[in-house]
């Protein structure tokens, strides 16, 4: 396993072996290679560069390694270091391999010919395995200047005027299929298939809105054929992901600018093939900074929301699974089996690294990688590179190989007037690294524990009269992760909805103490007639069955002959009842024989 950076002049191969890693150094001093710990040491001699480097990269199973100086471009094989062919092409400025390595794509900025007046082809085709050309286009702009192969490489897409164009199996002199979207300004392509599916975005203008429709391979008879289409406001770019099983797509939709944002507004659509599209909740406010598939297909994170950012997982029903709570971090990344989500606050934020196991949502570890501008999982998901880069940095620039357990385990600065611009792991086939499970004690015991870099720790600026002593206040409040969908336990162990059903009881029960209290204890009315035995009655404890549903009855019916004897006593006082009360005074005698009926000997005559 190799790890390729490039310096100004100088290439820089790390190789992982077995259980330890090493690298190789190319410049203007010498190639040379040697073992990273704990086995450090000299090693086998690795061919090298000593020119300037443009570019470089790695096929998808990471046999071919290219670069660029300014007069060639070299292709070797990584197994046996061994020159694959060399072409004499200059000023070339990205590179590319298809993902099976069979096709080389190279750009260079765009020029035109003074005497014919026209265009010179700057985007070139080459097989790797004969150095041939098979194909040169005219590629203007250097954004979106790649073409995009699915992994079996059976199309490649690329778009040109408005339209994408599908050539197969790598014949570049025939176009086989057209997809006609009008002023399309992006697309992505699936890489699974077949069969294969591609979305299209169509930025909005005059009022409309802007939409993105998912098609599937050859399959593009207009609007009606297309499998999902979602449309929304508010966009001017956009950034599309598919997941790895082409099921899904999040699609980024971003403003430059916002009245009521400084960020401009975001939102994050989720887009099935099956035709359901939505808009991703999210449960804080603010910009969208990184989204995130999980290399298994079936989960996605999002890190959203004014600083502390949140970071949310979500299903494929973009339904919350868990939240990872609030912090300083504005990317996350999966290692390549699923099985640990990096949360990493880089840029303008002090470099923070959460890690997760996403089976148990269990934090790990948390580290520090200051000045990072790099970060890459290896292959085998347990070790990771960061890397401090120019142009980005100019000043200590370095990487550093780490433990997912947070352990540094080697540290290489860049001396002198020298420039780290470019850091990467070499790929691998898949299935090389199947994932394992996750000991966190026995992995921290292996790792070997190297001081990170000496450096001043900012604190937080404090007036001088309140230097010394406590803060009153906290500048941001944080929140712990939680599992939206889990039962919270109240502080006695029981379930929520068990402690609502038992509120309820105890509720009923009260009630019930407070009726019985209150005929037991209210004083009896000021009847014209005088005191009689209704008022003895009330005055008194209320007599009891000894059965809950009988003495609720029994209540019911005393409060009904309580009524009916107010009223007697309003006739009685020569005030003229209604209907309704009359027939109510009619219904005493059979209220008085429930009562009886009860076993209660109340005497209400």
């Amino acid at each position: 396993m190799y790890i390729f950076f490039q310096l100004n002049k100088t290439i820089i191969v790390l190789c992982y072996l077995y259980q330890y890693l090493t690298f190789t150094v190319r410049g203007s001093d010498g190639i040379w290679m040697v073992n990273g710990p704990p086995d450090t040491g000299s090693a086998s001699q690795f061919p090298g560069e000593k020119s300037h480097c443009r570019c470089m990269a790695y096929n998808d199973d990471g046999s071919r390694l290219g670069w660029c100086t300014e007069n060639q471009v070299i292709v070797i094989n990584t197994n046996t270091f061994k020159k694959v062919f060399q072409l004499d092409i200059n000023k070339v400025v990205c590179m590319k391999f298809s993902p099976k390595g069979s096709v080389l794509v190279m750009w260079q900025n765009y020029s035109v010919n003074p005497e014919t007046k026209q265009g010179n082809p700057n985007l070139h085709l080459y097989d790797t395995s004969t150095g041939l050309l098979l194909r040169s286009f005219i590629q203007k702009k250097q954004k979106n200047w790649d073409p995009n192969w699915t992994k079996d490489e059976g199309i490649c897409c690329r778009n040109v005027n408005n339209e994408l164009q599908f050539f197969e199996n790598n014949k570049f002199d025939e176009i086989k299929v057209k997809l006609m979207m009008q002023k399309i300004s992006e697309y992505s392509l699936a890489s699974c298939g077949p069969p294969y599916v591609v979305a299209g975005y169509v930025p909005g203008v005059k009022g409309q809105p802007s939409f993105v429709r998912v098609y599937q391979y050859p399959n593009f008879g207009g609007q009606q054929a297309a499998l999902a289409s979602k449309s929304f406001f508010k966009s001017d770019t956009v950034t599309m992901n598919w997941n790895s099983m082409g099921s899904a797509l999040l699609v980024l939709s971003s403003t430059e600018t916002s009245e009521q944002n400084y960020y401009g507004d975001q939102g994050l659509h989720f887009i099935s093939t099956r035709g359901e599209a939505c808009l991703v909740p999210r449960s804080k406010n603010g910009p969208v900074y990184h989204v995130e598939w999980s290399p298994k297909g079936t989960e996605f994170c999002v890190v959203y929301g004014f600083m502390p950012a949140k970071a949310t997982l979500y299903n494929l029903k973009s339904e919350p699974l868990f939240d990872f709570g609030t912090g300083p971090r504005n990317v996350a990344y999966f290692n390549p089996q699923g099985s640990i989500l990096c949360l990493a606050g880089f840029g303008n934020l002090r470099g923070n690294l959460e890690f997760w196991d996403t089976k148990q949502r269990k934090l790990i570890c948390q580290a520090q990688a200051p000045d990072t501008t790099i970060f890459q999982f290896h292959p085998d998901g347990e070790h990771f590179l960061t890397a401090t880069t120019a142009p980005r940095l100019r000043v200590g620039n370095g990487y550093r190989i780490w433990h997912f357990t947070g352990s540094l385990l080697q540290q290489v600065n860049v001396d002198g007037d020298k420039e780290l611009w470019e850091a990467q792991w070499q790929s691998v086939p898949e299935g090389t690294f199947p994932e394992r499970l996750l000991n966190y004690k026995a992995a921290q015991a292996m790792a070997a524990e190297v001081a990170p870099l000496p450096g001043v720790k900012a604190g937080v600026y404090r007036p001088p009269q309140a230097r010394g002593t406590e803060p009153s206040f906290k500048l941001h409040d944080y929140e712990a992760p939680s599992d939206p969908n889990r039962k919270q336990p109240t502080d006695s162990g029981e379930s929520k909805s068990a402690s609502k059903n038992k509120k309820k009881r105890d509720a009923r029960k009260a009630k019930m103490a407070r009726e019985n209290v209150s005929e037991a204890a209210s004083p009896a009315p000021s009847a014209v007639s005088g005191p009689g035995p209704v008022m003895g009655a009330l005055a008194s404890q209320a007599p009891s069955t000894g059965d809950p549903d009988k003495d609720k009855k029994a209540r019911n019916l005393r409060k009904k002959l309580q009524a009916i004897q107010k009223l007697k006593e309003q006739k009685a006082a020569g005030k003229q009842l209604e209907i309704n009360q009359i027939e109510k005074l009619k219904t005493e005698a059979s209220l008085i024989e429930e009562l009886s009926a009860l076993g209660l000997d109340d005497d209400w005559s």
